[in-house]
């Protein structure tokens, strides 16, 4: 009886299993709705053909790439206002927010610098002649979305901070619906809609992220939030508070930016491999995201919870809510990897079906493989996420950005480059740089957040 009254008692401590989940739960349903939109529309992708599939990845990734340093800064709002709303200091919190949507006009700048230049950046690719035609395509179209995006995620970021996450699910899980409804119209052609193939995938991707942005926009403004946080005084330009969120959200931002680029040319080199490798790449890494994404939900929660520990001064809080976090994370992660090995059919089940072209079941076969790397390499993604998440939420933006930028770079881009240019192409090659460069991550931020420097610092004045 021993073990269940622990757990009883660490279900209901503070910082326990409970306090964690009642933040984290509507996060992770919120960014597992983003997972099973991306999920669907590949495969959507997939029926619709297997090019557009190869081609969905790399220019998405491309134009996330673009866009993810200013997404990084703007999310990075969530640790400001969870560190005020601890600090009970809540004339600050909505002039936190505006300095982070403010980014959201040098995204528009962004898409007039790169529209005229997406021809030229895909050819140097080198992908196929059809699946470079549809990448061009689908990264202008999404290119139209990126400014409310950056705005979304600032919005996203005063409500996460205040514990106020049941908004976010709500509104993400309609912009899900959203996606999904004008994916299948769009690709397809169904209901009167023209046929667009991937072009509509990406304008229902378009729509499903202005959504969120004019839905956090309205709640923004509701009085019982102007009159608490000041979200409508607190509109003007502050220079000194938006130099603060630039210094600890630029290397937060500047990490998830070079983290996708390198995950842009490991895709790049894998589809230069062979349009197989790609597309099965591809679909492993959309089938892990049914795991992490929805993990990025509880990497936000634990920010904002250390966060606003931190801002009242308790950081053996922080820790305690930082343990409860990686316990329910790696449970969650035995689970699928169990699955990910012994029934990767099933998970593979959706897009093939109806498979019968040899190309198709090579990609099929391909998959089942890719996936045991998946399951070697979960358990340490639990701890990159739980402890970088951590750590952030303190304000250890610097450490998080120099390791992740270090490690993706040595580990697993350049090797993969060295391996393609001077020895026979494999794709198993890359894919044992991928899973050394996730476990290395795992173990820097867990010796990192030992060390115990994140429990003095924090992001406010």
């Amino acid at each position: 009886m021993r073990p269940l009254a622990n757990l009883s008692a660490r279900w209901n401590d503070e910082g326990g299993y409970r306090a964690v989940m009642r933040i984290a739960l509507p996060l992770i349903f919120s960014t597992g709705a983003w997972s099973l939109q991306t999920f669907i529309d590949r495969i959507f992708l997939t029926w619709y053909s297997p090019a557009a599939l190869a081609a969905a990845s790399p220019s998405g990734m491309a134009n996330f790439t673009l866009f993810s340093l200013l997404i990084g800064i703007a999310s990075y709002v969530n640790t400001f206002v969870a560190q005020y709303h601890g600090a009970g200091r809540p004339e600050r919190i909505g002039r936190s927010v505006w300095q982070g949507i403010y980014f959201g006009f040098f995204a528009v700048v962004l898409v007039l610098v790169m529209w005229p230049l997406a021809d030229d950046l895909f050819h140097l690719f080198g992908h196929a002649p059809d699946v470079e035609e549809m990448e061009i395509v689908y990264f202008r179209i999404l290119l139209l979305g990126a400014p409310a995006v950056v705005v979304s995620n600032a919005l996203s970021g005063f409500f996460s901070g205040l514990g106020r996450t049941w908004i976010i699910f709500w509104i993400n899980l309609i912009a899900t619906l959203i996606n999904v409804v004008f994916d299948y119209l769009l690709i397809f052609g169904k209901a009167g809609f023209p046929r667009m193939g991937i072009a509509g995938a990406a304008w229902a991707t378009v729509a499903a992220g202005l959504f969120p942005a004019l839905a956090f926009l309205v709640l923004f403004f509701l009085p019982r939030y102007t009159r608490t946080y000041g979200t409508l005084s607190g509109w003007r330009f502050d220079p000194g508070l938006f130099r603060r969120l630039l210094r600890f959200g630029a290397p937060s931002g500047l990490q998830v930016f070079l983290e996708v680029l390198a995950f842009t040319i490991f895709l790049i080199i894998a589809g230069k491999i062979g349009t197989t490798e790609l597309a099965a790449t591809t679909l492993a890494f959309n089938i892990n995201s049914l795991a992490f994404t929805p993990m990025l939900g509880m990497m936000t929660a634990v920010s904002a919870l250390v966060g606003q520990a931190l801002g009242g001064n308790r950081p053996a809080l922080a820790e305690k809510y930082t343990w409860s976090a990686l316990h329910i994370c790696m449970l969650f992660y035995v689970g699928l990897s169990i699955g990910y090995v012994l029934l990767p059919h099933v998970v593979l089940w959706p897009f093939f079906r109806n498979a019968r072209s040899a190309d198709l079941l090579a990609i099929s076969c391909l998959c089942v493989v890719l996936l045991r790397f998946v399951a070697l390499y979960s358990l340490f993604d639990a701890m990159n996420m739980i402890f970088s998440a951590a750590i952030k939420g303190a304000g250890d933006t610097r450490y998080v950005a120099v390791t992740t930028i270090r490690l993706s770079w040595l580990i697993m881009v350049v090797p993969s480059l060295l391996w393609w240019y001077f020895l026979p192409p494999s794709i198993h090659a890359l894919w044992v740089f991928v899973t050394l460069y996730v476990v290395g991550l795992g173990l820097f931020f867990y010796r990192r957040f030992l060390h115990g420097a994140w429990r003095e610092m924090r992001v406010i004045e």
